[in-house]
């Protein structure tokens, strides 16, 4: 008999906010932490979308950096359930003054930064934690606020003024002192319970016990149903706090990724090992959604937009799945069963993702590079997602071929048909062209606002001569 998990129960929790301890009594842990800062009375925290495509409601949080070190972390507060601040610690616009402007609100306002202000704390905010990770110099810390009055050029002046300066100062020794481990938590209001397990073994039986219970880890994908929808869980179970989720295990044949790591760590631990992974993770939102984001919850949702399962699917990646009955493997080609459907059984838990490093027997080269169109940039919803993988041969004949779509189908895709005919053929624009009309009938995208069924049929086609135009 599966031994049951008894965790005490509590009806209320303590959090730092901006120095002072804050407690939680009897609220719906699927409240967001905007939601609660704006009914306390923090309401520098501005909402806009409420999808955490603006970046008005950004706050900072401590956490861990990919190597474990505590770090200063850009989230959006619309997505986060409040369950999952227990613990933690939380900055917002408010707390960084300390009796004369911070450093970053001392910029903004020298290059003019600001006009309207709507959009302001969230962009202070955002290069707050830059500021103190040395990531100032780019634009991607503010990649996931939009202004639309100031205009960008005096915000990024700001940013470049105070990029070379080294932080030195009370919330620059504070963070070297702090310690970032979650602790488990068993919370509960009259409607919800929300558990934080901090082992595998422990999830794996709250499963067994509330087997309807709905997993969490960022909760980017499901904040939005609490964001827009109201929506209410009656049992949540975050994943976050599961070290053993948390690994990247890297060998000459393959990489192990933890369903739990957050994609900015991802980002950070294995650029250049993955080249059409490192362009999916660039593209996919921005910051403030990395940071929360995690593999196997990008995974598990089975959205057919998702931007990493056609990555995932053109380099044969495996899924190891976790259950009290034990582990088992399977390709994610198999995984997808239908619109959000899954292989998932009853109790199993996705553990981690194995990519495979090793290219075809007898090719010399492999070409790989990943594609997404969409609306805006980075923070937006894929019209369509494209991963191609070849190797070739030192004829330049194709050995092998992987053309893996999102949002062409009802689920991530690969147009399996089209890789066999490129099997045995030459690299060349003719033999690209000569697919391109079976590739367009292989899918039955829909139209929406986004796009036409047409549109998808003409991008699935023209990435793929596009990639071979990159890599010939």
């Amino acid at each position: 008999m599966t031994q049951q998990v008894s965790p005490i129960s509590v009806t209320d929790f303590t959090f730092t906010l901006n120095g002072a301890i804050s407690r939680v009594n009897n609220l719906a842990p699927t409240t967001t932490l905007l939601h609660y800062l704006r009914q306390n009375g923090h309401v520098g925290t501005k909402e806009g979308c409420g999808d955490g495509d603006c970046g008005a409601c950004t706050v900072t949080i401590v956490g861990k950096d990919s190597h474990g070190k505590p770090q200063y972390q850009a989230v959006n507060s619309c997505l986060v359930p409040i369950g999952a601040i227990a613990g933690r610690e939380v900055i917002t616009a408010e707390g960084i003054a300390n009796g004369q402007l911070h450093p970053v609100q001392a910029a903004m306002v020298e290059t003019a930064g600001s006009q309207c202000g709507y959009c302001t704390p969230g962009f202070i905010m955002s290069m707050f934690a830059a500021y103190y990770n040395g990531s100032l110099s780019n634009d991607i810390c503010i990649e996931g606020n939009l202004c639309r009055c100031t205009g960008y050029v005096p915000i990024r002046k700001a940013a470049q003024q105070l990029a070379a300066t080294i932080p030195d100062d009370q919330f620059s020794s504070e963070l070297a002192q702090k310690t970032c481990d979650l602790v488990a938590i068993s919370y509960t209001n009259a409607q919800q319970q929300f558990y934080r397990p901090t082992k595998l073994s422990e999830a794996l039986q709250l499963l067994q016990q509330y087997p309807e219970a709905t997993l969490v880890a960022g909760a980017t994908d499901l904040g939005l149903e609490m964001s827009w929808h109201r929506r209410t869980y009656p049992v949540l179970i975050s994943l976050e706090a599961i070290e053993e989720l948390k690994q990247i295990n890297q060998t000459d044949d393959h990489v192990e990724i933890g369903a739990a790591v957050p994609l900015s760590h991802i980002e950070d631990l294995l650029h250049g090992v993955f080249p059409s992974l490192d362009e999916m993770l660039h593209w996919f939102a921005a910051r403030q959604i990395r940071n929360r984001a995690t593999l196997g919850g990008n995974i598990g949702t089975a959205s057919p937009i998702g931007d990493l399962p056609p990555v995932l699917l053109a380099l044969d990646a495996t899924l190891k799945l976790a259950s009290v009955e034990g582990d088992r493997s399977l390709p994610l080609a198999d995984f997808f069963k239908g619109y959000r459907q899954t292989e998932l059984k009853q109790g199993e838990i996705i553990y981690s993702v194995t990519i495979p490093k090793a290219i075809a027997s007898g090719a010399t080269k492999r070409l790989s590079q990943s594609y997404k169109i969409g609306k805006r940039g980075t923070d937006d919803i894929s019209i369509v997602a494209a991963a191609f993988v070849i190797d070739l041969d030192a004829d330049q004949k194709i050995l092998h071929a992987r053309l893996a779509y999102g949002g062409v189908a009802a689920t991530p895709i690969r147009a399996i048909a089209v890789e066999s005919m490129l099997v045995g053929q030459p690299w060349t624009m003719e033999t690209v062209r000569s697919v391109k009309p079976a590739l367009r009938e292989v899918f039955t995208p829909l139209s929406d606002l986004r796009g036409s069924a047409d549109y998808r049929k003409m991008l699935v086609g023209n990435l793929f001569e596009k990639f071979f135009v990159e890599h010939s």
